[in-house]
């Protein structure tokens, strides 16, 4: 059998005792100094230092966080890391932790309940110090037993009923309020709402998971402004397209193409706005001549655009900065009651709203071959 030469062998893994050798002192000083704890002289100290970046030591963090108890590292998991809204929430968290000294290990849900449930596990076995979590489902036994096996807990973005966990969440109520208060101002009557929740067959009540907290508040928001206006409220114009621009696009499409359609539209997030704008478009529809158009989320694109959207601005990278600081203070051992902080929302008027039609023109929708 050859034997490989020493050239061409894998490197061997200097250890502590290497250390101790090389900088003259015992193992035991050299695992302190290198392991942050413990006390050392500052000779000593700066000795054992020099001869670790000598030999070109690295630290082996498993080993220092079962020293410390500690790993430095926060678990992130978010419903779907390619929107733009839980993009920017992911950076609000990331600037925080780097700030404080810990590193974001990042999961995504799409949300699924299962692959949430997988996520949190993992992250525990990984014995990271605290978890933020966007809820993909009603259930939260899985982030009790987080709490229980001593990893704190931070929700994103949705509250969860029953769970004594903190929270951080935009005032949606009321953003929904003001945004469909702009459209029974201008007149509209027949205002219809998209959301991306799933489609339970009851207009008025969206399934228990995923998005139910934040698709029930916009949706009760929107209830709200068309009874303060005196408008009747008809649970045909209330639809639940499933997470999926597609649902969104054809859900509009039944609306715009019926015998009494809306004049309006107050989509719930960015998923369910694409797949208005997708219909819309196909239907050659007039923003704002025929239909009015309001999103939820100040995404880049809402601009580029004609005309501009008019939007909900949701303020993601403050929400997730504030969760990371509320996890923060949970790690360092903070007591106090959990707490849901509620951000508020910002109205950017663009050019997609306008008066009601005074006469409704017909619109059609033929399948290209």
């Amino acid at each position: 059998m050859a034997v490989m030469p020493p050239s061409a062998r894998s490197p061997r893994r200097v250890t502590i005792p290497d250390v101790a050798r090389h900088a003259g002192v015992g193992q035991a000083t050299a695992a302190r100094v290198l392991g942050g704890y413990g006390s050392a002289s500052p000779a000593t100290r700066e000795r054992v230092l020099a001869a670790a970046a000598e030999l070109g030591y690295s630290t082996n963090a498993v080993a220092r966080s079962m020293i410390s108890g500690r790993t430095n590292t926060l678990g992130v998991v978010v419903a779907d890391v390619e929107n733009a809204y839980f993009a920017r929430a992911v950076r609000g968290i990331t600037d925080v932790a780097v700030e404080a000294g810990l590193q974001v290990i990042l999961a995504n849900s799409d949300e699924d309940g299962e692959k949430e449930r997988a996520a949190v596990q993992l992250f525990i076995e990984r014995r990271v110090d605290g978890l933020v979590v966007t809820p993909s489902t009603a259930r939260h036994d899985h982030l009790d037993r987080a709490v229980a096996t001593g990893v704190p807990v931070v929700l994103l973005d949705r509250a969860l009923r029953g769970a004594a966990l903190d929270s951080v969440v935009a005032d949606n109520r009321g953003a929904a309020r003001a945004a469909v208060t702009r459209l029974t101002g201008h007149g509209h009557t027949r205002i219809a709402t998209i959301t991306s929740a799933p489609d339970t067959g009851d207009p008025d009540q969206p399934a228990t998971g995923g998005d139910v907290w934040t698709t029930t508040e916009r949706v009760t928001g929107y209830q709200q402004a068309l009874r303060a206006a005196g408008v009747p409220r008809s649970g045909e114009l209330i639809r639940h397209a499933g997470y999926r621009r597609c649902g969104a696009r054809a859900a509009v499409l039944d609306l715009m193409t019926g015998p009494a359609r809306p004049t309006a539209l107050f989509t719930t997030d960015n998923v369910a706005t694409l797949g208005a704008l997708d219909a819309l478009r196909d239907l050659a529809a007039r923003i704002p001549g025929d239909v009015s158009v309001i999103g939820f989320d100040d995404a880049e694109w809402t601009t580029l655009i004609r005309p501009r959207l008019s939007v909900v601005s949701q303020p993601a990278q403050e929400l997730g900065g504030l969760a990371a600081r509320t996890l923060l203070r949970r790690i360092e051992g903070a007591d106090t009651p959990p707490r849901r902080h509620t951000l508020r929302t910002t109205f950017v008027a663009r050019e997609s709203v306008g008066p009601a039609p005074s006469r409704v023109r017909r619109l059609r929708y033929e399948e290209s071959s």
